[in-house]
């Protein structure tokens, strides 16, 4: 596998995991947080999932497209919610979250 496909990936994962902490934060300073407790949740599901996927392919781990598998289904479970809510940080972290779920899946099916 070229490096290029980790890189694009590394890349992907990293933007999303800092929308996702940015989107969470911003969800948070919300004058009611009740209605966005779901994309709070996800978002930090999210980003864990984000970072380990780019610790991982960092290293060439063997694992690293088994959880760039599971990494593609959170990313899109966090844009869907996202994609919910018409604040700027949301629709943002569903855009990012989108590109590394597309990335994800890449890196997912590539061979080792």
């Amino acid at each position: 596998m070229t490096s290029d496909v980790f890189d694009r990936c590394i890349a992907a994962c990293n933007a999303c995991a800092q929308a996702c902490a940015h989107c969470a934060s911003s969800c948070l300073r919300e004058k009611d947080v009740t209605p966005m407790a779901a994309c709070i949740a996800l978002d930090a599901d999210c980003e864990a999932m984000c970072r380990l996927a780019a610790s991982l392919m960092g290293r060439h781990s063997p694992q690293a497209h088994a959880v760039c598998a599971l990494c593609a289904d959170m990313c899109s479970a966090c844009a869907d919610e996202c994609g919910k809510h018409s604040h700027a940080h949301c629709q943002a972290c569903a855009t990012a979250c989108r590109n590394c779920a597309q990335e994800c899946r890449g890196m997912a099916v590539a061979t080792a």
